[in-house]
């Protein structure tokens, strides 16, 4: 509870704190689809790109199943994950991940994510919690609105192919959204990512544009 509370300090703390950065650029692109009444299925596929890695720093595609109970929503997913450092590509992960989204009221809402993680350089599995809290509002009613994000990544386990138990990194994100057309919605943001160092590596930060597309067809 104490590592929790003390999630904003380290956020302010961060800029003084970073010993190296990145400047990259995060796209997603997402479609939605409608199965019942509850029910919704989602597709989605991530390209990050980064100074450090000299281009494409990291690829994700999977898919999301989610359902709603009263004003909860429920999901279970998977997504196949790939990382690059120039010319050469790092060992994949697969992961297999589940989510709770809570609304709190007067446009906040709270995202718990469940993660495993299957390595292809190692037979141990890696166990990792995501806490989101998530505002949005109407700017303009219709036409544009205003998002921001903070989340924090608590690995539970440590294994032998590289993840680290105890708080790995931190998110901050702002952005704006607008409506492309009826079914079509997009989002530019900023975001800012402090990742804690392990094994005597350096705390590096991440400054990304993002930009996101999301179809619901």
């Amino acid at each position: 509870m104490r590592a929790f509370l003390a999630l904003p300090l380290l956020c302010l703390a961060a800029p003084a704190l970073a010993q190296q950065t990145d400047d990259q650029l995060w796209l997603q692109a997402s479609s939605v689809m409608r199965l019942g009444a509850h029910e919704e299925a989602t597709v989605e596929s991530i390209a990050r790109f980064g100074d450090r890695a000299k281009g494409l720093a990291h690829t994700e595609i999977g898919g999301l199943f989610a359902r709603k109970i009263g004003k909860v929503e429920v999901a279970i997913g998977y997504r196949h994950v790939e990382d690059f450092v120039g010319d050469r590509t790092l060992p994949n992960e697969e992961r297999i991940r589940q989510h709770v989204i809570v609304p709190l009221g007067a446009g906040f809402a709270t995202r718990v994510r469940l993660e495993q993680r299957f390595n292809s350089s190692g037979p141990e599995i890696g166990h990792r919690v995501r806490g989101q809290l998530r505002f949005n509002t109407d700017l303009i009613p219709g036409k544009l609105g205003l998002f921001a994000t903070h989340e924090t990544f608590l690995n539970l386990n440590t294994t032998g192919w590289g993840q680290r138990g105890g708080i790995e990194r931190v998110r901050a994100n702002i952005g704006l959204g607008v409506p492309i057309g009826r079914q079509l919605r997009g989002e530019i943001g900023y975001l800012n990512q402090y990742r804690f160092g392990r094994g005597g590596a350096r705390d590096q930060m991440d400054h990304a544009m993002t930009i996101g597309l999301t179809l619901r067809p």
